[in-house]
C-alpha cells in the first residue's frame, strides 16, 4: 500500500466560525485572519493506493461552483486535483473508487467537472462513488442552516451517473480502510481509518479540520451538533492515542499529519510530520 496527499488548493472561512467559541484572542494567534476575519484553509484530500484499487477520498471543491460560491470562499492556489495526481504519476481516469466522507461542496464538489455551457460531466469516470444512506438522505432533505452546504445539482447528477453507491447496500470490498460514523458536524459523516503496515492512518475530515482543534473546546461553529462533536472527539482521541494512530488533516493549511501524546493539559499533538513520511 502506498499513500500520497492530494492537495487540491485553498479558500478562505470565517475565523470565528471555524473556532466556535475559542475568542479570537487566542486563535488568531494560529491562522491569522485577513481584513475580513477571513483564515486560509487547505482542500487535502487523500490517495491511496491498494492493490488494483486507487482510492481517493473526498475530492475537494474543483471548478464546480458558481461564481457567487468562489467569490464567498475566495477559492486560489496553484494546486488542483489534476496536478496533484500527476505529480504522483496518476490521472483522473485511473481512480477505482471515490469515497467521501461527506457531501459539503468542499468535500465533493470536485468530483464533477462543469464546461462553459454549464454541461456536468464525472471527473473519474472509471470510478465507484461511495456515500452511506442516512447522510445521503440527510443531504438531499436539508436543515436551512446546512443548506448552502448540499449542493443539489451536483448531487441528483451524482445519482442519475449510476455510478454511485452505498456503503450500507454494498459490501465494503476495502479490505485495508474502515469507516466510522460521526453524528456532530453533520449527520453519518464517516472518518476513515487507513492500516498501512503496523501502522493506522485515520483521516479526520472535519471531526478534527486541523491540528489546532485536537484541543477538544476547538469546535466549529458550523457543527449542527457541537456537544456531540465534543463527546465524539473525546472518545476519538483517547482511542487513536492508545493505538498510535496517525492523524491526517483535510483543511490545516501547513500540516499534513501528526502523532499525539497526553501532558497535563489533556491530549495534543506530538510530532508533526508530512504524508510522504507515512
Amino acid at each position: 500500500m502506498q499513500i500520497f496527499s492530494i492537495d487540491t488548493g485553498y479558500f478562505k472561512l470565517d475565523g470565528g466560525a471555524m473556532f466556535g467559541v475559542v475568542p479570537k484572542t487566542m486563535w488568531q494567534k494560529l491562522n491569522p485572519p485577513d481584513e475580513n476575519n477571513l483564515c486560509t484553509w487547505a482542500m487535502r484530500c487523500l490517495l491511496i493506493q491498494d492493490k488494483d484499487k486507487l482510492i481517493l477520498i473526498d475530492s475537494g471543491i474543483g471548478n464546480n461552483i458558481t461564481p457567487q460560491y468562489q467569490q464567498r470562499y475566495f477559492t486560489f492556489g496553484e494546486d488542483t486535483l489534476e496536478k496533484s495526481l500527476a505529480k504522483h504519476g496518476f490521472s483522473t481516469e485511473d481512480i477505482t473508487d471515490v469515497i467521501y466522507t461527506h457531501l459539503h461542496f468542499d468535500h465533493c464538489s470536485g468530483a464533477l467537472n462543469r464546461s462553459d455551457d454549464g454541461t456536468l460531466s464525472l471527473k473519474f469516470p472509471n470510478a465507484t462513488y461511495w456515500t452511506n444512506n442516512e447522510h445521503w438522505n440527510w443531504a438531499m432533505e436539508p436543515n436551512p442552516r446546512e443548506q448552502a452546504s448540499f449542493l443539489k445539482e451536483n448531487l441528483n447528477f451524482l445519482l442519475n451517473s449510476n455510478q454511485l453507491k452505498f456503503v450500507d447496500n454494498e459490501e465494503w470490498s476495502f479490505t485495508n480502510i474502515e469507516y466510522e460514523l460521526m453524528y456532530g458536524h453533520t449527520h453519518a459523516m464517516m472518518i476513515f481509518h487507513i492500516y498501512k503496515d503496523d501502522q493506522t492512518i485515520s483521516y479526520c475530515a472535519d471531526l478534527i479540520p486541523s491540528h489546532h482543534h485536537i484541543k477538544l473546546p476547538y469546535i466549529m461553529a458550523y457543527d449542527v451538533q457541537p456537544l456531540e462533536t465534543l463527546k465524539e472527539k473525546h472518545i476519538f482521541l483517547e482511542k487513536a492515542l492508545e493505538n498510535n494512530h496517525i492523524l491526517v488533516f483535510e483543511h490545516d493549511k501547513d500540516i499534513e499529519a501528526c502523532t499525539l501524546k497526553r501532558t497535563e493539559k489533556g491530549i495534543v499533538f506530538d510530532k508533526l510530520i508530512s504524508i510522504n513520511e507515512i
